[in-house]
């Protein structure tokens, strides 16, 4: 699977959960947000996203939802 740019997989950061590249804001964070808040009202709330990293996050779940997980 090949990561949208703007995200980084880094164990130093956040655990190695997926970031928003030069952030600690996870790809959850922003899913989860978008829950309850308009793409408008999270970059308020996060300045430093772009409307970019909002939808580099959403094409990272939409790769992991295509991914196939085989029981062993």
């Amino acid at each position: 699977m090949k990561l949208p740019e703007r995200i980084v997989l880094d164990p130093e950061i956040m655990g190695g959960k997926p970031t928003i590249r030069g952030t600690r804001i996870t790809v959850g964070t922003i899913l989860n947000q978008l829950r309850f808040q308009t793409r408008e009202e999270l970059l308020q709330d996060y300045p430093e996203l772009t409307p970019e990293d909002i939808d580099a996050a959403l094409a990272y779940a939409a790769l992991l939802a295509e991914e196939r997980e085989m029981p062993l």
